[in-house]
C-alpha cells in the first residue's frame, strides 16, 4: 500500500492555450482539484512555491482554503524555500492552517533551488550571517520553525497585558498540537536526507538530485531513502519516519492522454550542472496501463518510499488533471499493490 497524492507547481499563463490564465485561475482551480482528487480518493494535496513567478507563492491561504473544502486528503507544500521565511510568523500562519484543516497538514521545506531573480531572499529582507551560505541560512530558518513549533513557551511576557496572560513564557499562537511531527525536509543529496533524520522531519525527495556515483537516478534516490531510515534509526526518534517521492506519470487511455503525452520524450535521465553541482533528473513516465505498470515496477525510488506525489500539469484544468489522478488510481495503483 502506498499514499498517492498530487503536486501541482500552480503554473498559470495569459496565453490563450493555458486552461490557467491568471493567479486567481491557478488559486481557485487549485481548490478545486484538492476537492475532486479527494473524491476519487487521493490521499494528498500538494502544492510546490516558487516566488517572483507565474506560480503558486503565498500557500498559507490557499492551504487554508483547501482545508476548510475537504474532510480528510492530507494538504501539503513540496515544497517552501526557508530562505525567504520568518519562522515565527510561519509557525502562526501554518498552525492556523493546520487547525482549519483538523490536523492534516504536512509541510514540506528546503534550503530552496535556483529562483527566477538573483539572491530573491534578500528583497524580503534576509541575508545569510557572516560565514554562512543563503542555505545555511535556509536550515537555520527551518531549525527556528521546528523549535517553535514545539510549543514551549519562550518570550518574556508583559507585566502590564493587554489581555491576561497565562502562567511563565508565552509561546506563539495559534499552536497546533502534533504539527511538529508533520514537517518534512526536501533533501537533494544524501547528506542532506541525513541532516533531515537528524533534525526529526520526514523526507521529500523529488525528480531532482545530485549526482553522487553515477548510478541511475531511481538507484540513487533509493538508496537516498536507506541512508536517510538509518540516520533517524541511529538518532533514536520514537516514530516511525515518512518519505515521498514526486514523479510525472501519464496513463495513455484515450486520444486526448495520446496527444498530450504520447509523444513524451522525458522516458531516461539526464545530468546537468545547477549551481555548479552535477545534478541528476529522473525520468517521466507515458505508456498504455500495462506497459506503465511494468516500467514502475522497475523504479527503486518508488518502491522505497511510503508516499508517491504525482506531478500535474495544472494549465490543463482541473477536469483533465482529475482523469490523470483517476487513471493512476484505477488503471495502475491496484497491479503495483499500491491500492
Amino acid at each position: 500500500m502506498k499514499n498517492i497524492g498530487f503536486l501541482s507547481f500552480g503554473h498559470w499563463s495569459p496565453s490563450p492555450q493555458s486552461g490557467t490564465r491568471s493567479a486567481s485561475d491557478a488559486l481557485l482551480q487549485s481548490i478545486d482539484l484538492a476537492v475532486a482528487a479527494e473524491e476519487l480518493g487521493a490521499d494528498g494535496a500538494y502544492f510546490r512555491v516558487h516566488h517572483f513567478a507565474r506560480q503558486l507563492a503565498s500557500p498559507f491561504p490557499l492551504l487554508a482554503a483547501v482545508g476548510a473544502r475537504t474532510k480528510k486528503i492530507e494538504i501539503g507544500t513540496a515544497v517552501i524555500d526557508m530562505r525567504y521565511e520568518n519562522p515565527l510568523y510561519m509557525a502562526e500562519d501554518a498552525g492556523a492552517a493546520d487547525l482549519i484543516s483538523g490536523g492534516r497538514l504536512q509541510l514540506g521545506l528546503s534550503r530552496g533551488s535556483p529562483e527566477q531573480v538573483i539572491d530573491g531572499w534578500r528583497y524580503f529582507g534576509y541575508e545569510p550571517a557572516e560565514g554562512e551560505t543563503d542555505a545555511d541560512m535556509g536550515r537555520r530558518h527551518a531549525q527556528v520553525l521546528l523549535e517553535v513549533l514545539k510549543g514551549k513557551g519562550f518570550a518574556e511576557p508583559n507585566p502590564r497585558p493587554m489581555f491576561p496572560n497565562p502562567p511563565g513564557k508565552l509561546r506563539l499562537e495559534p499552536h497546533s498540537e502534533g504539527l511538529r511531527d508533520r514537517i518534512w525536509w526536501g533533501a537533494g543529496s544524501n547528506a542532506t536526507a541525513i541532516w533531515a533524520a537528524q533534525m526529526g522531519m520526514n523526507l521529500q525527495s523529488s525528480t531532482l538530485k545530485d549526482d553522487e556515483n553515477g548510478k541511475p537516478f531511481h538507484v540513487q534516490q533509493a538508496e537516498q531513502i536507506r541512508a536517510y531510515r538509518e540516520a533517524w534509526k541511529e538518532a533514536g526518534h520514537k516514530r516511525e519516519p515518512r518519505t515521498s517521492v514526486s514523479r510525472s506519470i501519464f496513463a495513455l487511455v484515450n486520444d486526448t492522454d495520446r496527444m498530450y503525452f504520447g509523444a513524451e520524450a522525458n522516458d531516461r535521465d539526464q545530468v546537468g550542472f545547477i549551481d555548479k553541482t552535477r545534478s541528476i533528473f529522473g525520468r517521466g513516465y507515458a505508456a498504455e496501463p500495462d506497459r506503465l505498470i511494468e516500467q514502475l515496477k522497475q523504479d527503486e525510488g518508488i518502491a522505497e518510499a511510503d508516499t508517491l506525489l504525482l506531478t500535474v500539469p495544472n494549465q490543463l484544468g482541473v477536469d483533465y488533471n482529475a482523469h490523470v489522478i483517476e487513471t493512476i488510481l484505477k488503471e495502475v495503483a491496484p497491479a503495483l499493490g499500491w491500492r
